[in-house]
């Protein structure tokens, strides 16, 4: 999947990645999309409730070794 933005969160616990998803979201336009990386287990919970909380998109999640890739499109 095509992304604007990549944000590497591995190795942060909860609630790091989601909190600097916010933050790289706010520098995109409505629209891009934000690739975030993360490893913290908790990630698959918080991530979707963030977005749905912000008005973002979830398009899609996926597995990738160790870690797990999250394609938000700022809302």
């Amino acid at each position: 999947m095509k992304f604007d933005d990549d944000l590497d969160a591995m190795g942060l616990l909860c609630p790091l990645p989601v909190l600097k998803a916010r933050k790289r979201l706010k520098s995109l336009e409505k629209g891009q999309i934000l690739r975030l990386q993360a490893t913290d287990p908790a990630a698959v919970i918080d991530v979707p409730h963030f977005c749905a909380e912000q008005g973002h998109t979830l398009l899609a999640q996926n597995k990738a070794g160790d870690s797990t890739h999250y394609f938000i499109r700022k809302g």
